[in-house]
């Protein structure tokens, strides 16, 4: 195996030089890496650049920089939603380019990942304030995503994304209203054009896009369920429907009373409002929230009329997206399995939900031991086996 040095390049940073079969000349190819950190680490690196120069997958050297892998990325085949690319296009130059963009793809250190994770908590946003941890997370899974597609393609030889986590999510970052704040909201609501459709999200927790996309034929009201198939979405060339987020966002959930009582009264007066503006009867797939046209309503207009409806009928100020939350808070204050909540809301699996919500699960397992305390009584007695 070829041989290296290791060069002191002043207070912890080293020069890594090591040989590299040879050119198509017949010269020696030289291979030199700049380090930051200890000595022993340095060490470390030597070794798993020599390793990977002699299993021949040590990528060439590239002077290739964040900045130019990220735009091509985007613009290439990802294989990214065009909402969830426009959101990743805007995570990239916003939160990664600024900080990370000029600096050349294979000289990224862990340590510089930590750094940028620090920076934007400090002052990541726009205006010079301080980003969430959550918004840092998605920043980080962008710059993870990209370098992953630099190691597919041989131009990395490893993830430096992978080896730094995103910042821990605090409890705090996830919008739940208490069972006062959801009396206020439904009370408050009632006669709003967004009654039903809250009163819907907080019975069933779908996403904003799943809601917009109901059709009346995906409603059973008299077996009390409720199917979700697909999703609105809102890009810059306009709306479109799509496949739900996950292949396990395709799901049937059941409605509660209330929900049912509010969706037949609301189908109701759909069947008035268009037979009085001569748009005729609705059929099975007309929307079930829609404009007064039948047109589907934009995914950000509802947003925007939930944050005018907290206003002027002051209710608390929380995302509509909040309503999710709300409903999963109360699965779990139920006592329902983590399984359950997750196949309910549609996530991809139950790691996803406790990911989000795990913080809301009780700490303490007393329950549990007492089970087993229960069981270990039954296994004792006399007869049993």
């Amino acid at each position: 195996m070829s041989r290296g040095s290791i060069q002191r390049r002043g207070k912890q940073s080293w020069r890594i030089r090591f040989e590299d079969g040879f050119d198509e000349a017949g010269r020696r190819k030289r291979r030199t890496f700049t380090f930051k950190g200890k000595r022993q680490d340095a060490q470390r690196e030597l070794t798993r650049l020599l390793s990977a120069a002699d299993a021949g997958t040590l990528p060439e050297p590239s002077k290739a920089t964040i900045v130019e892998h990220l735009r091509a990325w985007l613009d290439g085949t990802h294989g990214l939603a065009p909402k969830t690319a426009e959101r990743y296009r805007e995570l990239a130059e916003l939160q990664i380019i600024p900080h990370l963009g000029n600096k050349v793809m294979q000289r990224l250190r862990p340590h510089e990942v930590k750094k940028w994770h620090d920076t934007l908590l400090k002052a990541g946003a726009k205006s010079g304030r301080p980003l969430s941890a959550r918004t840092v997370g998605h920043a980080h899974r962008v710059l993870h995503r990209a370098l992953e597609m630099a190691v597919e393609t041989e131009t990395l030889a490893r993830n430096v994304a992978s080896v730094i986590s995103p910042p821990k999510v605090e409890d705090g970052e996830v919008e739940i209203l208490d069972a006062d704040q959801i009396t206020t909201v439904i009370d408050r609501l009632a006669g709003h054009r967004l009654y039903e459709i809250v009163v819907v999200d907080l019975a069933t927790g779908m996403r904003r896009g799943e809601l917009l996309a109901l059709r009346l034929s995906d409603i059973d009201l008299d077996d009390a369920t409720v199917r979700i198939e697909r999703s609105l979405e809102e890009t810059k060339n306009g709306l479109r429907f799509k496949e739900p987020k996950t292949k396990q966002s395709k799901r049937t959930i059941s409605l509660p009373p209330n929900a049912i009582a509010v969706l037949r009264e609301h189908r109701r007066m759909l069947l008035e409002t268009r037979m009085a503006l001569g748009l005729g009867k609705p059929d099975a797939d007309s929307l079930l929230f829609a404009e007064l046209d039948g047109l589907p309503t934009a995914p950000n207009r509802l947003t925007r009329r939930w944050q005018d409806a907290c206003v002027s009928l002051d209710l608390p100020r929380v995302s509509f997206h909040a309503l999710r939350h709300t409903h999963a808070s109360a699965l779990i204050a139920a006592g329902l399995d983590v399984v359950m909540i997750s196949r309910r809301l549609g996530h991809k699996n139950p790691t996803v939900t406790l990911n989000v919500y795990g913080h809301l699960f009780k700490r303490d397992d007393k329950a549990a031991a007492g089970a087993i305390e229960a069981a270990m009584r039954t296994r004792g007695k006399p007869g049993t086996s």
